[in-house]
């Protein structure tokens, strides 16, 4: 993006890319770049190297710890790191959870949960969709009744991403079924290892396991664990779920994405001449590429708001529709240039002492599997036709 970042903006970003160069495993990157699953050990990993220099919190206030940096800063941040193909830092605890506990959460919770997400101790995972409760998250039905100093949840979450991986969970459940559904919910931490809780993994698309089912069966919470007021967890849901698709916009993977998709252009061939010469490919690549400049704008302002105070408004949805489908166009355009080499999958060409042919291109063969299973980008979070009502109403006020 074509910005005036200023000398000491320049400063910062040679800053992050020594300190990528001299920290980041080229193993890890490799992977990251290929579209391959990140491990468990890999991104505790990388948590843990972020958080030894002070950055695994680049997007909290210094009043929790974070590290003051200006909108731009962390733009750049986020760049170069998709750039140097670093690890997603993990958001259900870092960027969703947290910013709800540091808005409604008690200052005991925010003492105790807080520097748990960063050392490395808890890894949280998010519990709101139901089978019957996705787009319609009102209707969940996952139930919590008190009973003297605990709660006793029994109920059903599923889609819970890396829940396999996690000790810790944020559910909506209901504790008021006689009013308006969204007046009856309450936002509650539940440890994973508590008696009476099952995880069940999901197959995808992909034949990976990325997302869960979680069981609930007479689960026992303390009261202490309950965010805020009882009641009022739609409040806290929908301030988490808008700072989740800020992240959804993912401006620097997509950025990452253009730039492999304009060196492959290079490369592949249609009647004898680079795909670079092909008019109907050049003008799909050059409408994807002005739609993710007009993105980069859009999320330094949203990201300006936040440094002064503002609340996630409307613009998150507009991000989460426009970087979801950027995503997906990025890697639909993608598998058409790469042709019949993007049929098979093959992620065995990673491991070592693989001998066999090359696909596709090394960075590239894992493409099919990445296109299916971006297709999910336009639906969590809030799918982008309920994005779409969001922006109606309170923009248009219809």
């Amino acid at each position: 993006m074509d910005l005036n970042f200023t000398e000491a903006d320049q400063a910062f970003r040679q800053e992050v890319i020594e300190f990528l160069n001299s920290e980041l495993p080229a193993d890890i990157s490799r992977r990251v770049h290929a579209d391959l699953p990140v491990s468990k050990e890999d991104t505790e990993f990388w948590h843990a190297v972020l958080h030894k220099r002070g950055w695994l919190t680049y997007n909290w206030p210094k009043s929790f710890g974070g590290v003051g940096w200006s909108p731009v800063q962390q733009f750049i941040f986020e760049e170069e790191c998709a750039a140097a193909g670093a690890p997603r830092i993990l958001p259900f605890g870092l960027k969703m959870l947290a910013p709800v506990l540091m808005a409604f959460g008690s200052k005991e919770q925010q003492e105790h949960w807080l520097p748990r997400m960063c050392d490395g101790t808890d890894w949280w995972c998010q519990g709101y969709s139901e089978p019957g409760s996705g787009s319609d998250l009102a209707s969940l039905k996952t139930s919590a009744v008190k009973q003297g100093d605990h709660y006793v949840i029994n109920g059903q979450k599923t889609w819970t991403t890396l829940g396999q991986y996690a000790n810790m969970i944020f559910c909506l459940v209901r504790t008021d079924s006689d009013c308006k559904p969204q007046a009856g919910i309450s936002f509650i931490l539940v440890d994973l290892a508590t008696p009476g809780i099952e995880m069940r993994p999901i197959r995808t698309l992909d034949g990976g396991q990325e997302v869960n089912e979680v069981f609930f069966t007479d689960v026992r919470v303390p009261v202490a664990n309950l965010v805020g007021e009882e009641n009022k967890g739609w409040t806290y849901a929908k301030y988490l779920l808008a700072h989740e698709r800020n992240g959804i916009a993912n401006v620097g993977i997509s950025g990452q994405k253009l730039a492999r998709l304009k060196r492959l252009s290079l490369t592949q061939k249609r009647g004898g001449k680079p795909l670079a010469y092909d008019p109907l490919f050049a003008a799909r690549l050059a409408r994807l590429e002005i739609g993710l400049r007009n993105l980069e704008t859009t999320n330094l302002r949203v990201l300006d708001g936040f440094s002064k105070g503002a609340g996630p408004g409307p613009e998150s949805s507009m991000l989460k529709i426009i970087g979801s489908e950027l995503e997906q166009n990025f890697d639909d355009l993608t598998r058409r240039a790469l042709g019949r080499q993007a049929q098979a999958h093959t992620p065995e060409v990673f491991e070592p002492g693989y001998n066999g042919p090359q696909v596709a291109p090394q960075d590239m063969a894992n493409q099919s599997a990445a296109y299916f299973n971006k297709r999910k980008v336009s639906i969590y979070g809030g799918s982008n036709e309920i994005q779409k009502n969001i922006i109606t109403k309170m923009i248009l006020g219809l």
